[in-house]
């Protein structure tokens, strides 16, 4: 009898410890699962025997003293099943994660490319901007030195003059005239850039000493074109008999003397570019 009710005692614990064990694993299980998740918890076999939750009694104790094989299959297959469905996604997850590491590399590389060559191209740009800077300076500075030279172009300057003198009623040149003529014509010979103005006078009154002193300038004329090849565009030639270089023979000393004054005027625009 004592055994016996020793026994029934330690059925009695044996029951109470597994069913406290299935209650914590119960309140475990729900407390440790998320409350997003899409799964279903996973649920405990079915009884069918003393350790499957049968009523505790002598004769399932007696008859099934150690857990079965299929027993163990059952609680162990749908952990595998979830351990491995884990293993999958965690796979999946990798696969999609290396995937979008490559494309972003890849993009990062075409963006980093694109970077470059916007780089190249502002790089040219600002180089050809530059070029064109260059350029138009240069066409400024030419431009100015244009305008100089044009607004130069009609400043001369004396650079010699000479007077010839005849004797009244005479248009011949003399040795003497000659020999001027020759010494202020000879350095003109490569010369450019040059005059030479003419200027007749003679005495005598209106038409007459006009005439008189037209034929002394052609005579001066005549000798410089054939003797020195002086260019006639080169010649300016002015008559004006009687009347003085103060004014008119009526408000002025009228010229009491028969001369031709040759002035050479030169234009500063080929010295200052030398």
């Amino acid at each position: 009898m004592k055994n016996y009710l020793a026994l029934l005692s330690t059925l009695l614990m044996v029951f109470a410890v597994r069913a406290g064990a299935q209650n914590l694993s119960s309140s475990d299980t729900t407390a440790n699962q998320p409350a997003t998740s899409e799964r279903e918890p996973l649920e405990m076999p079915k009884a069918t025997n003393f350790w499957d939750g049968d009523s505790p009694n002598l004769v399932n104790l007696v008859t099934h003293p150690f857990a079965t094989k299929k027993y163990v299959q059952r609680v162990t297959v749908p952990i595998r099943d979830r351990v491995n469905e884990l293993d999958e996604i965690t796979s999946e997850n990798a696969t999609k994660i290396k995937d979008i590491d490559g494309r972003s590399q890849q993009g990062l590389r075409l963006a980093s490319e694109k970077v470059n060559l916007a780089d190249q191209h502002a790089s040219d740009a600002s180089s050809k901007a530059q070029s064109a800077q260059t350029a138009a300076n240069q066409a400024t500075t030419r431009v100015s030195a244009t305008e100089q030279m044009v607004d130069r172009l009609d400043q001369f300057k004396a650079s010699g003059q000479t007077e010839i003198r005849f004797r009244p009623g005479q248009t011949v040149l003399s040795k003497t005239a000659k020999d001027a003529l020759d010494q202020m014509a000879a350095p003109l010979k490569d010369e450019r850039g040059y005059i030479i103005e003419i200027r007749g006078f003679s005495a005598g009154h209106g038409r007459t000493a006009i005439a008189s002193s037209q034929k002394m300038s052609d005579s001066v004329v005549r000798y410089l074109i054939t003797t020195h090849h002086i260019p006639v565009y080169r010649i300016y030639v002015t008559n004006l008999g009687n009347v003085s270089l103060g004014g008119t023979a009526s408000s002025g000393k009228p010229s009491s003397s028969s001369r031709v004054e040759v002035s050479v005027l030169k234009n500063d625009l080929r010295a200052s570019n030398q």
